[in-house]
């Protein structure tokens, strides 16, 4: 993972080559919460596939590269 100020950077450090995912830290951070957020919770249980999924599309994070198997 690289962190990166602006578009504009990551324009510099890939130097024309064409870009990956890219993902703002605050949409990261707000991932990490809503996936990990109730871990230490006494009663926490796995969640199913379809809230995890929910979870995803929540933050906007669509697509074929964020659909779960």
């Amino acid at each position: 993972m690289n962190l990166f100020r602006s578009e504009e950077h990551i324009a510099a450090w890939l130097d024309g080559r064409e870009p990956g995912m890219t993902i703002p830290v605050g949409t990261l951070a707000a991932l990490a919460t809503a996936w990990w957020g109730n871990r230490l919770d006494p009663a926490w249980s796995p969640r199913s596939k379809e809230a995890s999924q929910a979870i995803l599309d929540s933050l906007g994070l669509v697509g074929p590269k964020w659909q779960l198997p």
